[in-house]
């Protein structure tokens, strides 16, 4: 293989949660009388954390006195309810199971708050992923590339033989950061067309592809 070290975003790439996100965000909202959003006006605010996703689900975002306190439901009710509907992409878990056994090191870095991110991996890629690095107070969050550098430290992987693969403009700005190529999926929560607006270079289809690359 051309890459040994393959670094995934996880929302929209390897785990559909966009349903338990959105049952979340809207849980929070309906808490506080606040009107609530579309999946598909979620798909559209996720990419950041959930912070910024509840910022921009809430009347007045920033200004909203209430943000500390809808946010504080969201993460509430999610920790709950995560895997109510959430699963892996078709062919995920083969693609992912292959790379395992040509011995590819294999991480997630993702802007979804640490213990979420923790749970979801144990739960659907325990033994398969090495490194999961989800959002916490002492790492910059993506585009920095500082998730994407402590997950290359994690697993002693090098970097001129690592790729990035994810489904947003926010992880072709990490991967551009991190200096290494991005793998832009096409199942996740951006179409096409916004990704080729985003500088988008190498789009794949199907997980399975990955192995060819």
């Amino acid at each position: 293989m051309r890459y040994d070290t393959f670094i995934f975003d996880l929302d929209g790439t390897l785990l559909d949660t966009l349903t338990d996100l959105a049952n979340s965000c809207n849980y929070a909202l309906r808490t506080f009388n606040m009107p609530e959003r579309t999946v598909d006006e979620v798909r559209q605010f996720v990419g950041n954390g959930v912070r910024r996703l509840m910022q921009r689900a809430i009347p007045d975002g920033d200004a909203n006195p209430l943000l500390e306190d809808v946010l504080k439901a969201f993460r509430e009710h999610y920790m709950l309810h995560q895997l109510d509907n959430t699963h892996p992409y078709p062919d995920v878990m083969q693609m992912l199971t292959e790379l395992r056994k040509r011995e590819a090191k294999l991480a997630v870095v993702s802007n979804k708050f640490y213990n979420a991110t923790t749970t979801l991996c144990q739960h659907f890629f325990n033994g398969i992923i090495d490194v999961a690095i989800g959002e916490r107070e002492d790492i910059r969050k993506k585009p920095a590339p500082d998730t994407v550098n402590e997950a290359l430290r994690q697993l002693n992987a090098r970097r001129e033989t690592a790729i990035y693969i994810g489904d947003s403009d926010v992880d072709i700005m990490t991967a551009t950061n991190a200096g290494i190529p991005c793998a832009s999926v096409l199942w996740g929560f951006r179409d096409k067309e916004f990704l080729m607006e985003h500088g988008a270079t190498l789009l794949i289809a199907n997980p399975m592809e990955l192995l060819d690359i």
